[in-house]
């Protein structure tokens, strides 16, 4: 569903309603500014985003393309030094 800002005030309660089904678009100006959904679904997609990144962290230690603690520490003084 897609709203103007205007009557996403409006039409908060429903609105809210609306977004326990699907997302719902909200533009200003013919820009789209936000994207409501359900709680529900917005855990969904963090669960999704927490199992790409624990998958491409599984496959960086396994090809050993990460930096151990000594490395890193190492690293980011030479970045913070390089800097000033």
């Amino acid at each position: 569903m897609n709203l103007a800002s205007k009557d996403a005030k409006n039409k908060f309660g429903e609105m809210l309603d609306t977004a326990q089904r699907e997302p719902v678009v909200i533009s200003k100006k013919g820009r789209t500014v936000a994207v409501v959904m359900s709680k529900q679904e917005y855990e969904r997609l963090l669960a999704m985003e927490d199992a790409f990144w624990a998958a491409r962290a599984d496959e960086a230690m396994k090809n050993a393309e990460w930096l151990g603690p000594d490395q890193s520490e190492k690293f980011l003084k030479g970045l913070l030094s390089a800097e000033a």
